[in-house]
């Protein structure tokens, strides 16, 4: 099989590749976050890197459509229009979803650094299956084991010894912001199927970019010379981490098989650890960095097993199918 997302051949390896650079570009992002909170609030950093990101798509937008629209019939551009109302819709519930979560791991960096913040974010890789319970999703076994792996990982990482009963307020913030993400993994999960996603993630830049520049104005005082100081950072948060990265993130899950997918891009946190050591000289202590490693090991092993089980479930399919065909 040398194409396609489950071969060896070069579009995998394209698949492959772009996503890891998107792991990278959003590992790296999480120094850029934390550099620019120091001369921004957390509302104006949100509210400029995420309309940012909508610059970047829009563009693309404009072109493609264009292009493809000298091809339609009425019919079918009175279907792109009801299709791009959807769109706008479903954009605007995920705009709020993922301004929700953005502002909470912004507001960490206040009091938690780049790593930790990072792998506490990864965390969403667990509340996503947890969470598909109430959509009557199966959870196996072994999720719920690396659950608990996961959950010992992160006691290593974020408490201190020495004060058991004392948790880092940034780390709590990093930690609601992994729930409110496996729920924007989730509801993406639910309208992208039905709309272009690209589009979908243009409207939801907007709308979280709205929503963060009024509690800008309300909750702080944004100044421009402040804005031009964090300009770096805010520009590789907004056009690298929101827009290239997200149009990376489309096209590499075109060629690769989501489990892989998803435990490709969990390398982020470990490229953020890396990333934060390199450019800002943090160094984890050794409770910390024990803590990173077995969350980072929960993580993995959580998607090898929802792979090798979507492989058996793929597998008895093919068995029964060929039993009824004989």
């Amino acid at each position: 099989m040398s194409s396609g997302k489950l071969g060896f051949g070069g579009t995998q390896a394209k698949g492959v590749l772009m996503l890891l650079l998107t792991a990278l570009i959003w590992g790296v992002a999480f120094v850029s976050q934390s550099v620019g909170m120091e001369d921004v609030g957390a509302f104006t950093f949100n509210g400029i890197r995420t309309m940012m990101g909508a610059a970047v798509l829009l563009p693309f937008i404009l072109v493609r459509d264009r292009k493809s629209a000298k091809n339609l019939s009425a019919v079918q551009k009175k279907e792109r229009r009801a299709l791009n109302r959807k769109t706008i819709l479903y954009g605007i519930v995920l705009g709020i979803i993922l301004c929700a979560a953005s502002s909470f791991q912004q507001h960490a960096f206040t009091y938690s650094t780049p790593g930790k913040i990072a792998f506490i974010t990864a965390m969403y890789m667990f509340f996503v299956p947890l969470f598909g319970l109430f959509l009557k999703k199966k959870v196996s076994a072994m999720t719920w084991l690396c659950v608990i792996v996961g959950f010992v990982g992160l006691y290593f990482l974020c408490m201190d010894k020495s004060n058991l009963g004392a948790v880092n307020k940034g780390d709590a913030l990093a930690f609601v912001c992994a729930i409110l993400f496996a729920v924007h993994i989730l509801t993406i999960e639910k309208y992208a199927p039905d709309v272009d996603g690209i589009k979908l993630s243009c409207v939801q830049f907007i709308v979280s970019g709205l929503i963060s520049c009024i509690l800008m104005f309300i909750f702080e005082s944004p100044e421009l010379t402040a804005i031009k100081s964090a300009m770096v950072p805010l520009l590789y948060a907004g056009v690298l981490s929101c827009g290239i990265a997200y149009t990376f993130q489309i096209i590499g899950q075109k060629y690769t098989e989501a489990t892989v997918a998803s435990l490709l891009l969990c390398m982020e946190s470990v490229f953020a650890v890396v990333a934060s050591a390199i450019l800002l000289h943090e160094v984890l202590s050794g409770r910390e960095v024990f803590g990173c490693v077995v969350m980072f090991a929960a993580i993995i092993l959580s998607q090898l097993a929802e792979m090798f089980s979507a492989k058996r479930v793929l597998a008895t399919a093919g068995t029964m199918e060929n039993k009824s065909r004989e």
